[in-house]
């Protein structure tokens, strides 16, 4: 297989900014988009060079068609990820994976019944800090990790981002889901599998959704490590950064991005080493991620985030809403939800 013929399901903002990113992509290029809106889509796919569609199953007819981006809202994400394929593509699904776990769940069963390939759409995997992050862990730099606090802070909902499914819970999956489905991907790919959960959370600023806008999340790992995740979205000075402490030494990563955006890391004893941010040079992640899926499906390895890792993000969300609301830890994997 040369090149891969992509479609697009969902042209809104971040739909359409995948698309362009895979048509930077040497071995794959979008040849048709989908959106209920048809002038939505034919805007799209004017700009793309593409064929546009408003049902995307008679895009998913297309011969041409081998992969699928699905960027709808993460709670109509089944369906098209599903038919898609049933169809014979495979799938590239952005996060959350859905927002419920019967939905990931009949995601991976369509994907793996067709043979076709599922990547979730957790791109900061391919972020300059979070991967270094990563890489000096596996280098043995700190030991064996003890425990992780990460901390991502905002103001709240503002201008494109402000649509009234992301308002709702039970569409949006709320902040851990819509937002912090990256952080909790990234402690869980930096510390392993999560065996509980407990969270204390609040409503108290942004009355504009039904869900908690301050969140706090203990997960205990099953590898003995602990963490802590600081969400909120009802902060006026805005924070992204954390550290990581371990058997052997510690790192510390204040800032992911902005002035202060770099690792700080060293052993007991040692004096402590700088890696500014602007001197970790990675290709632009979303190009990264797209690239790695086309990559798997030309080689036939395994995508690098797989439908059990996005399917793991939205069980630990989902066992801290439970934890906020019983005030009770949560232990995985949940039973009914």
């Amino acid at each position: 297989m040369d090149k891969i013929g992509v479609g697009l399901v969902g042209c809104g903002v971040m739909g359409t900014a995948l698309a362009a990113s895979c048509n930077k992509l040497e071995r794959a290029h979008i040849l048709a988009v989908s959106d209920v809106r048809q002038d939505i889509a034919d805007k799209a796919a004017a700009e793309l060079n593409a064929r546009a569609f408003a049902d995307y199953h008679d895009m998913l007819a297309l011969s041409d068609i081998d992969a699928v981006l699905v960027a709808v809202p993460g709670f109509l994400h089944r369906a098209p990820a599903v038919s898609a394929a049933q169809a014979g593509k495979h799938v590239f699904c952005e996060k959350p994976m859905a927002v419920s776990l019967e939905d990931c769940d009949a995601i991976m069963v369509a994907c793996d019944e067709a043979d076709r390939k599922l990547m979730i759409g957790q791109v900061c995997r391919f972020h300059g800090v979070h991967g270094r992050v990563k890489q000096l862990v596996l280098d043995g730099h700190i030991g064996q990790p003890t425990c992780m606090v990460v901390r991502r802070l905002g103001g709240g909902w503002s201008g494109e981002w402000v649509q009234h499914w992301r308002m709702e819970r039970a569409k949006s999956g709320g902040t851990l889901m819509e937002v912090n489905a990256h952080e909790i991907d990234f402690m869980r790919w930096v510390c392993g599998d999560v065996k509980s959960v407990s969270a204390r959370g609040a409503q108290y600023i942004d009355s504009q959704t039904d869900f908690e806008d301050i969140m706090l999340l203990n997960l205990e790992f099953v590898n003995g490590a602990i963490g802590h995740h600081q969400s909120s979205n009802a902060s006026a000075i805005g924070e992204y950064g954390g550290r990581l402490d371990g058997t052997e030494g510690s790192i510390h990563f204040p800032a992911i991005w902005g002035e202060r955006a770099g690792i700080h890391y060293g052993r007991f004893g040692e004096k402590p080493q700088f890696i500014p941010a602007a001197d970790i040079v990675v290709e632009e992640p979303v190009i990264a991620e797209l690239r790695a899926f086309v990559d798997a499906i030309i080689h036939n390895t395994t995508p690098p985030v797989t439908g059990h890792d996005g399917r793991a993000v939205v069980e630990i969300a989902l066992a801290a809403y439970r934890s906020a609301q019983t005030g009770e830890s949560v232990a995985l994997p949940m039973g009914k939800v």
